[in-house]
């Protein structure tokens, strides 16, 4: 079988559809995809190369600043880094698991749906490990001993258990209303990455001085611009839908979101490692540390309900009835 399916002009059958981006014409690798055919799509020019790479390469970075971490820090008895470790895991668990989504997805219609709900359930552990490093670290002086910082964890949890379904979810709709299919998803990931910033976006634009070790206030809006231009690409599938076919290999959207997700990943990191360091001592004399219980109850319960959702919707996919050859609705 050819490594490649090229698209045509016409729109293509249902069941095919599911392959399919919005003005991506051409580099569609085949629906039935051996797993060693998709291994060797990485070093062949397919629609999806990049969008593999943009993430596999940036993994191995996180590991190594994950690895390089782990060296100078006392693991068993410095508890006040164990947020940044949680953290800085889950930074390498999500562009692993998209690789390995964008890897694998052209095996089958529904191992394409599979792969991605992986990819969501990473997307989510890695917004709860956000979650647990703004906690630790970059609360604004006033929010540190409120009410709203004792709930923020729960409503974190929870968060990335809705928006796990929701966004798995949503793949069941994408051939006949795709319109509310993106809306649901880009709600999926917007609602809990606005939870976990609020803090962010009180210290940095509301009180950008109210902290005498504010150097990293330009590191926390870089990565909110960062976060707001990868939402953008995503959403309006520029610039492929100006000029359909052009950007099939390199230049369109989901390769551009893919690469604004990295930086602001890397803008996170930098800006919690120093605010990690420069409040250590305040953080210290004004606040409880997170717990060992704290921080793994809520990654095992993150980790056991995603995993729920995504076998109830795994399997839902198999008990579907194929859907039958007409267009899908615009």
């Amino acid at each position: 079988m050819p490594a490649t399916l090229s698209s045509h002009l016409g729109a293509p059958p249902l069941p095919l559809q599911v392959f399919h981006e919005q003005g991506i014409l051409f580099g569609y690798r085949h629906p039935q995809s051996s797993a060693t055919a998709c291994v060797l799509s990485l070093f062949q020019m397919t629609n999806e190369t990049l969008n593999i790479w943009t993430h596999l390469l940036p993994f191995w970075f996180f590991v190594w600043r994950f690895v390089t971490a782990l060296y100078v820090i006392d693991v068993q008895n410095d508890s006040y880094s164990w947020p940044l470790l949680v953290y800085m895991s889950t930074s390498c668990v999500y562009p692993f698991a998209s690789s390995c989504a964008h890897t694998f997805s052209s095996m089958s219609k529904n191992a394409r749906h599979i792969c991605f709900f992986l990819d969501y359930g990473a997307v989510n552990l890695f917004s709860l490990g956000s979650a647990i490093a703004y906690c630790a670290y970059s609360f604004p002086d006033t929010l540190v001993c409120t009410t709203f910082r004792d709930y923020y964890m729960t409503l974190a949890v929870l968060n990335t258990i809705i928006s796990t379904g929701l966004s798995c979810y949503s793949r069941f709709l994408e051939l006949h209303k795709p319109r509310l299919c993106k809306m649901l998803r880009v709600l999926a990931f917007a609602y809990p990455y606005t939870w976990d910033s609020l803090p962010i976006l009180y210290r940095v634009f509301l009180f950008p001085g109210e902290s005498p070790q504010n150097e990293v206030t330009l590191y926390h809006q870089k990565h909110v611009v960062m976060t707001l231009l990868a939402s953008f690409f995503y959403s309006a599938h520029l610039p492929e839908r100006l000029a359909p076919g052009f950007f099939d290999y390199i230049g369109h959207s989901h390769q551009l979101f893919h690469v604004c997700v990295i930086l602001a990943t890397h803008m996170q990191m930098e800006a919690i490692l120093l605010d990690k360091t420069l409040r250590r001592e305040w953080l210290m004399a004004n606040t409880r540390a997170l717990s060992f219980p704290q921080i793994a109850g809520a990654i095992l319960l993150c980790l056991i309900f995603s995993l729920v959702n995504i076998i109830y919707f795994s399997a839902a996919l198999y008990r579907m009835p194929e859907p039958e050859l007409h267009k899908k609705e615009t």
